[in-house]
């Protein structure tokens, strides 16, 4: 029987806000009351479930693992996830032409660890994978790892197995498609990316304000993101950014996001076209 469930009242809406808020840092403004009530609709449905505050009463009953899991599918639904290979190519300009070299040129224990910090369904990172193996001369008897982190479950899976359609490999380059993906369904137009890349790349659950970040890390990628968060979160996140980079590495963010206003930490830089954050040297 198909369950009928009304859209969330203004009072409904405010208490969710106020979890999700507490529970990742992200901030839901009141125009967004349609858009969680679709989202939590589906979570509804999945526990059978025909009342909003049926669910809010569970979230808040549960302990341990329970909680933990539920919380994590509650992030899960209510996470946007939009993006595509080779998003904003002037970045990926940036970090394969001279991110790239630096690091090799100065990195003295030849070890690279780049993070993917907010990786969705996983175009993020295996676009930083082709540019890597594209600069492999540069690299060589060198350890090498990409880390990919998320707070949706759902879309950790989907990285994970690589396959991709449509507008999310429209500007994959010609010469990478025949070189780093397998066409798996060739009516539907489906790709896989090659396991050369998916080696590369370690997925892992991570909630930034609940659990321990990566270190020695000398690139990081979180590309619009800091936008869902409010500038106490902002400025919390940027910090322990700073705390997990190694002292010549370098910070990607969005094209409309800055730096400003949030954190000192953090030297802006224009090269190649593409904004660039590098962290100041500790005292």
């Amino acid at each position: 029987m198909e369950l009928n469930i009304k859209r969330l009242t203004p009072d409904e809406f405010h208490k969710f806000s106020k979890l999700i808020y507490d529970e990742s840092g992200i901030y839901m403004k009141d125009s967004k009351i349609t858009l969680l009530s679709n989202r939590l609709r589906k979570r509804l449905k999945g526990l059978d479930l025909e009342d909003y505050m049926d669910y809010y009463n569970y979230l808040q009953g549960l302990t341990g693992d329970k909680k933990k899991k539920e919380y994590e599918e509650l992030l899960d639904v209510v996470s946007t996830n939009e993006t595509y290979f080779f998003r904003n190519e002037r970045h990926f300009e940036t970090f394969s032409e001279f991110c790239l070299p630096e690091v090799a040129n100065t990195k003295k224990n030849r070890t690279l660890r780049i993070w993917s910090a907010a990786c969705s369904t996983g175009e993020e990172p295996y676009t930083i994978a082709i540019c890597l193996l594209e600069k492999m001369n540069l690299f060589k008897g060198w350890s090498i790892e990409i880390i990919a982190s998320d707070i949706a479950l759902s879309v950790l899976e989907f990285a994970r197995e690589g396959y991709y359609s449509g507008r999310r490999i429209e500007k994959v380059p010609p010469q990478y498609m025949t070189k780093y993906f397998d066409l798996e369904d060739k009516e539907k137009g489906v790709y896989r990316v090659k396991e050369s890349l998916r080696n590369l790349v370690t997925f892992k659950y991570l909630n930034f304000f609940k659990d321990k970040f990566p270190v020695d890390i000398d690139i990081i990628f979180c590309r619009n993101v800091m936008i869902y968060f409010d500038k106490i979160h902002q400025r919390r996140l940027v910090a322990d950014f700073y705390k997990s980079i190694n002292d010549n590495g370098f910070l990607f963010i969005g094209h409309s996001e800055t730096l400003h206003s949030i954190s000192e930490d953090f030297t802006y830089k224009k090269i190649m076209e593409s904004p660039i954050y590098l962290p100041k040297p500790r005292s």
